[in-house]
């Protein structure tokens, strides 16, 4: 089949061209102007059929006038060639096989056929259509795909000058409120900044000049004292080596008094009010904010090699392959593993697998839904054998842990027991530990709350160090 497609416009103005040999007519109809796929289809089809009528009117006469020379004569190249589809070019359109018409269309072989074809040729037993039928049938499918485009050419004119202009027209506004949200955040923070830090410092130098006041009296008052305690000698040694015997014995009481006046001005001590205080320093919204910004900043979580150290984890837990969960074992699942001096062997602990001992560092514990665990940081001399207290997190002067348990926190070091407020449950604790300043921080990254802060002198190299009695926790990276 050798036709030619009409290449049309899906809309189409007033003023279209009428198709070859019809009258001129006016548009009639809003149907006409609304879907002008209608009127440019049946246009095409008005021009098949004109066609197609000459086309047979042409095939009629070169039948009748070449019809008796060798019985129709020669066949030209291109029908020969189509032979084998058995379609002849598109301007006779008749059978190789049978002269007949082509106006049928074999479906099986996808190809036009005769009607002598489809009865007793090679297509018989296929699914055939009158040629008619199929090409009402394609014309019928691409209205339907014309028109499912010409409405989506709607819907994209629509979101382009509707949905995108509104877009756009907004997002000037909304791209204002939001940088005025964030500068007005900073601008709060920065603020409340500059008041704490010009509160703590004014704190800081109260306490420096407290100090100050405090040496300076201290050294006036012994240097006095010392001065009356060298005289009070010096004349004492006088008295000693140049009062006769006699007289030495009728000054006795003298010698008492002066002996008394120099016990009378005591001993020096050294205490506390001779130190700058370190709460003097000390802010919850600092602290809070440095603690965000390490724990939360570029470099939060630490270190991505820290892993738990599997020659510590106790039998009564399973390290995950990648090191990083502890999973509470039942008693039926538990196993001996070998035995290793390293290892916990009745309390469910383990360490970590990095130690520190310089600079700032922070490591983030997913806890999940886990009821009973422990987290901290401990020496690596901690006893790792027996149940007594001293392999037992936070009931030692080598641990300091926070705890769950029962639905209570609390932070554990040496025994003691500190309850904390927890408004709400944590998903994560995050410790931190800033070695400079010997203190170590708990915090809940979540809803930025500090858990607990203590500054503690610490001795050692410390390790991560964490206990789990309930499902399972994890180092997260």
């Amino acid at each position: 089949m050798s036709e030619q497609l009409v290449t049309c416009e899906l809309t189409c103005s007033g003023s279209a061209r009428e198709p070859p040999g019809d009258p001129p007519r006016r548009e009639s109809s809003n149907m006409d102007r609304e879907q002008p796929i209608f009127s440019v289809l049946i246009g095409g089809a008005k021009d098949r059929t004109a066609a197609a009528a000459a086309v047979e009117e042409g095939d009629t006469a070169v039948r009748s006038s070449g019809g008796g020379a060798g019985g129709g004569g020669a066949a030209s190249p291109s029908a020969t060639s189509d032979t084998e589809s058995g379609i002849f070019s598109g301007e006779c359109e008749l059978c190789v096989e049978h002269e007949s018409e082509l106006d049928w269309f074999c479906g099986t072989e996808q190809k036009l056929i005769c009607s002598h074809c489809a009865i007793v040729g090679p297509c018989h037993g296929h699914t055939v259509t009158p040629l008619a039928k199929r090409v009402s049938a394609i014309r019928n499918e691409m209205v339907d795909v014309c028109e499912k485009m010409q409405l989506q050419a709607l819907r994209m004119e629509r979101f382009i000058d509707q949905t995108l202009t509104v877009k756009e027209q907004k997002l000037q506004a909304s791209a204002s409120r939001a940088r005025e949200h964030v500068l007005a955040q900073v601008s709060a923070a920065r603020e409340a900044l500059e008041e704490e830090e010009q509160r703590l410092l004014e704190e800081v130098q109260r306490e420096e000049e407290r100090v100050e006041q405090c040496l300076l009296t201290q050294r006036a008052h012994w240097s006095q004292a010392l001065v009356n305690l060298s005289q009070t000698r010096s004349r004492l040694v006088h008295t000693l080596t140049h009062t006769p015997d006699t007289q030495l014995v009728t000054s006795v009481q003298d010698i008492v008094e002066r002996v008394e006046e120099a016990e009378g001005v005591g001993e020096p001590c050294d205490t506390e009010q001779l130190n700058l205080n370190p709460g003097c320093s000390d802010s919850k919204l600092l602290r809070g904010l440095w603690a965000t910004a390490v724990l939360l900043g570029p470099n939060a979580h630490g270190s991505s090699s820290l892993k738990f150290d599997g020659r510590t984890v106790s039998p009564l837990l399973s390290l995950s392959e990648d090191s990083c969960t502890l999973t509470f074992l039942l008693k039926k699942t538990r196993q001996s593993p070998l035995y290793d001096p390293a290892r916990f062997d009745c309390w469910p602990n383990a360490l970590g697998s990095l130690s520190v001992f310089s600079g700032t560092h922070s490591w983030m514990v997913d806890v999940g839904q886990c009821g009973a665990f422990k987290v901290g940081v401990c020496y690596a001399s901690l006893e790792r054998k027996g149940s007594g207290n001293n392999a037992r997190l936070g009931y030692n002067a080598q641990s300091w842990v926070l705890s769950r348990y029962d639905g209570d926190y609390s932070f554990c070091h040496a025994g003691e027991k500190v309850p904390l407020q927890v408004v709400r449950t944590p998903k994560r604790i995050g410790v931190l530990l800033d070695w400079p300043s010997q203190t170590l921080l708990f915090y809940e990254p979540d809803s930025c709350t500090l858990l607990h802060c203590i500054t503690q002198h610490f001795s050692a190299p410390l390790l991560l160090a964490c206990a789990v009695t309930d499902r399972s926790i994890t180092i997260v990276h």
